[in-house]
C-alpha cells in the first residue's frame, strides 16, 4: 500500500474511551486538533473474541488489578454500531480519517460494509487467525498489519493468506493454495498495492531495549512493502527515530488523561505529547531529504563567508616566487581556492600583491 512521502500518523484511541461515546468523541476532537492523519478505535464483541475465564495480560493486571477476567474487562469497553456511525461522522467533520481494528468477523462486516472505512487494521494478536485474515482480505480494502509477537515466517504466512483473499481465489483454502497465491506475480503485486506492515513490540509499555528498530529495515527488505511502527514505548523519541529510519506509518496510543482507569491509559500519550510527536515527525520527514550529498541552496551564500581564499601573507613584488612564507589562506572565500596552493608554489607573481590581497593568477 503506497503512501505519499508524508508520514501517516495514527492516533490509537483503542479502548481509552472506557466504553463511553462521549469520551470517544472528545478524543476525536483532541486528536484532530493535533494534526494526526487518522484516529483508530477497536471494534469487537467480548462474547465473540474471548472465553469467560480468559485471564488478563500482566500489564492489564498492573493497571486494573488481578480481580476479574479479561472478558469482564473488555465487555465494558465495547462500542455499539451506532457509536461507530457517530464516531465516523465526527471524524469526517474534523477532517481526520476514522479507523478501527476489528477482532471478529461481524466487526469486519460493520467496518467494511456499513462504516465503509478507507482501510482495515490487522492487530498483532490476529496475525495467526486465518479465518479473520481471509475475511478482511476478501473485503478488498487496503490493510495495515501489525507484526507484534510474530516471527518472519508467521508474517509471511499471514501475507500469503491475505494474497489469497485479495485475489479472490476460487481454489479451496489450504496452505499450498495460500503459498501459490503469495508467490504469484499477481499476489506480490496486489500485496504491494494493498498491504502495509507495522513493526511492533507487544508490551505496554515496551522497553527501549526490546524495540529493535532494525527490524523495520528487515521487514521492508524481506517483503518489499511499506513499513512503519506501532510504538508502545514511553514518550515520543522512538516514533521519531523510526521516521528517521524510513518508517512511513506511525501508530501511537493516546489518552485524554493517563490517570483514567483502564488497561492502556498508562502506556499512552496525553494530548500535549501527541502534539509534540506530530511536530517532531513533520520536522524529521522534512529533514530526511533525497540522500544525494550536494550543498543545499540555503548554504551556498554562506560558503563565500565561511570558506577561505589564497592571499598574500606579506608584500609580494611582481616576479617574486610564491612560497610558504608569502602565500597563505584566509577568509572570505570569494577568491582563488586554497586547493590551488601547491600549484602556485615556485611560480612567479604576475603582479605586485599587498598583504591580505587575494591572489589572482
Amino acid at each position: 500500500m503506497e503512501f505519499s512521502k508524508k508520514v501517516f500518523i495514527i492516533a490509537e484511541a483503542g479502548v481509552n474511551h472506557n466504553g463511553s461515546l462521549e469520551l470517544a468523541l472528545k478524543m476525536v476532537d483532541a486528536a484532530s486538533s493535533m494534526g494526526v492523519d487518522a484516529i483508530k478505535f477497536q471494534t469487537f464483541s467480548a462474547d465473540r473474541i474471548v472465553t469467560k475465564t480468559a485471564p488478563k495480560a500482566e500489564y492489564q493486571e498492573k493497571s486494573l488489578g488481578k480481580n476479574g477476567s479479561q472478558y469482564e474487562m473488555i465487555k465494558k469497553l465495547e462500542l455499539s454500531r451506532d457509536d461507530h456511525i457517530k464516531l465516523k461522522a465526527a471524524c469526517d467533520r474534523k477532517g481526520v480519517e476514522f479507523m478501527s481494528t476489528p477482532f471478529d468477523s461481524e466487526s469486519v462486516d460493520l467496518l467494511a460494509d456499513i462504516i465503509d472505512v478507507a482501510r482495515l487494521k490487522i492487530p498483532s494478536g490476529e496475525i495467526t487467525n486465518p479465518l479473520l485474515l481471509l475475511k478482511m482480505a476478501e473485503k478488498g480494502k487496503p490493510m495495515i498489519m501489525s507484526t507484534g509477537m510474530a516471527t518472519m515466517s508467521e508474517v509471511e504466512t499471514a501475507l500469503a493468506l491475505l494474497a489469497f483473499g485479495l485475489l479472490k481465489s476460487k481454489a479451496e483454502p489450504s496452505m499450498s493454495a495460500f503459498k501459490e497465491a503469495y508467490f504469484s506475480k499477481e499476489g506480490l503485486s496486489i500485496l504491494k498495492e494493498k498491504v502495509s506492515l507495522l513493526h511492533c513490540t507487544t508490551e505496554y509499555p515496551a522497553s527501549y531495549e526490546d524495540t529493535n528498530l532494525q527490524a523495520i529495515k528487515t521487514l521492508k527488505h524481506a517483503f518489499g512493502l511499506e513499513v512503519g511502527l506501532s510504538d508502545h514505548t514511553p514518550g515520543i523519541y522512538i516514533s521519531i527515530a523510526a521516521v528517521a529510519r524510513g518508517s512511513t506509518i506511525i501508530e501511537k496510543h493516546f489518552t485524554l488523561d493517563r490517570n483514567l482507569p483502564g488497561p492502556d491509559h498508562k502506556a499512552s500519550l496525553e494530548p500535549n505529547e501527541l502534539q509534540e510527536l506530530v511536530r517532531g515527525i513533520r520536522a524529521v520527514e522534512k529533514a530526511i531529504g533525497s540522500g544525494i550529498k550536494v550543498p543545499a541552496s540555503s548554504e551556498i551564500k554562506n560558503s563565500l563567508v565561511a570558506r577561505k581564499s589564497l592571499v598574500a601573507l606579506k608584500e609580494i613584488p611582481a616576479g617574486t616566487e610564491f612560497s610558504r612564507e608569502n602565500l597563505g589562506v584566509k577568509r572570505p572565500g570569494t577568491g582563488l581556492s586554497p586547493m590551488r596552493f601547491w600549484d602556485l608554489l615556485g611560480k612567479k607573481a604576475s603582479k605586485k600583491y599587498f598583504p591580505d590581497e587575494m591572489i589572482n593568477e
